[in-house]
């Protein structure tokens, strides 16, 4: 049973944001009830700096005021189907995962479609990886997190980088991922009542802007569900039982265990798409945070803390 702030959020979020979505997405609305921004207050100690360093995008970095040696780095990717969201909207996720894994955190604030089409979101993400390394940072200290359509960005990063040769970070955090842009898991109609955020045929729909006509829907790195998984770092995935994306997960998760992939997962129970996002509101969601730092602190133990 889910708790009273759990149900409370997910009436609130099916009155007031899922039934605007009846008609076919088009981006300017779908960005509109997407990209409210968050008033988010970071803890003493902390600190945000939001760093234009691509024209026209603003990452985030957030950052302990001190500490005795380097913090591991995680490399956040924020959901919204690949067309709207930004750091800003996700930051209450940020703020609350960096903090309690005590890690630095780049939330990325990559290109979104249909102005950027696949593969471009992809590159930009590749291309800071290779700065952060460039600039001194041990991949075996960077671990990756993203939700929804960033937890498949954070899969198809890790299997860029495999295929171009470099160094892998040393895990990743899924919340919810977009693994299958063909729409082909079963709870896109068994799900589709009970979630709280959307309908089945926005899949389509998001898979439309972003391929831009350009690629087929099963590219493994549009969606790493038919991708080849030997070889990546251990990854979390947390996902509720009531959401549309749950086989999404699910499939994830048989199939990289079954290429030899080590996955700590967890299924929730009757909780919105992307909870982790209330936490300040939601006790679940406080859950889902605290067991993924506590699983990313895990991927970067005991690895030095300076390159020689």
């Amino acid at each position: 049973m889910s708790s009273w702030q759990a149900q409370l959020i997910t009436l609130l979020l099916k009155q007031n944001v899922k039934r605007h979505f009846r008609r076919p997405v088009e981006v300017a609305q779908f960005r509109r009830r997407l990209n409210a921004h968050q008033r988010v207050a970071v803890p003493a100690g902390w600190q945000l700096r939001i760093v234009e360093q691509r024209a026209g995008f603003r990452d985030e970095w957030i950052e302990p005021l001190q500490s005795s040696q380097p913090d591991p780095l995680l490399l956040y990717l924020h959901g919204g189907g690949y067309i709207a969201c930004s750091p800003r909207t996700h930051r209450s996720l940020t703020v609350a995962l960096a903090v309690q894994a005590g890690m630095r955190c780049l939330s990325l604030d990559y290109p979104l479609a249909p102005e950027h089409p696949f593969p471009a979101a992809l590159e930009t993400i590749i291309a800071v990886y290779q700065q952060l390394i460039d600039a001194g940072e041990l991949p075996a200290r960077i671990v990756l997190a993203g939700d929804s359509a960033g937890g498949g960005l954070a899969l198809a990063t890790l299997l860029k980088l495999r295929e171009l040769g470099l160094p892998l970070p040393a895990g990743a955090a899924l919340f919810s991922p977009l693994t299958d842009l063909a729409a082909t898991g079963a709870s896109l109609q068994t799900n589709e009542k009970s979630d709280a955020f959307f309908f089945a045929r926005m899949i389509p729909d998001a898979a439309r802007f972003y391929l831009a006509a350009k690629f087929e829907a099963t590219h493994p790195l549009a969606s790493p569900l038919y991708a080849n998984l030997t070889g990546l770092p251990p990854f979390l995935v947390h996902v509720s039982d009531s959401e549309l994306l749950r086989d999404d997960s699910l499939r994830l998760i048989d199939r990289a265990r079954q290429q030899g992939v080590s996955v700590e997962s967890q299924i929730w129970r009757n909780l919105p798409h992307v909870w982790q996002i209330f936490t300040p509101f939601m006790p679940e969601a406080r859950a889902s945070i605290a067991r993924s730092a506590t699983f990313l602190q895990s991927c970067v133990a005991d690895m030095p803390v300076a390159s020689s």
